[in-house]
């Protein structure tokens, strides 16, 4: 992977984190029984946009998983043997 790629999938890792993190805050705010019915509207389609948005990053970093070659991790192969006189 390189280095644009690194940053990239920081980047789409924090996006998700963020994501999740405004739902379940909204969700937390929803269970508040002082909202009024309009607010309550509004938080619920803002939520559903926040889970449209967090659809695609998922589905982002999905791609972006199975794009990457299998084989990016370590490989073990036989050294270079030398004959020594």
């Amino acid at each position: 992977m390189t280095q644009p790629d690194v940053f990239d999938q920081k980047v789409l890792d924090q996006n998700i984190r963020e994501l999740q993190e405004w739902l379940r805050k909204a969700w937390q705010q929803l269970a508040d029984p002082s909202l009024t019915a309009f607010s309550r509207r509004e938080l619920r389609n803002q939520m559903k946009q926040c889970n449209a948005d967090l659809r695609v990053q998922l589905q982002a970093a999905s791609k972006r998983m199975l794009m990457q070659p299998a084989s990016s991790g370590r490989r073990f192969a036989k050294p270079p043997l030398r004959i020594l006189a």
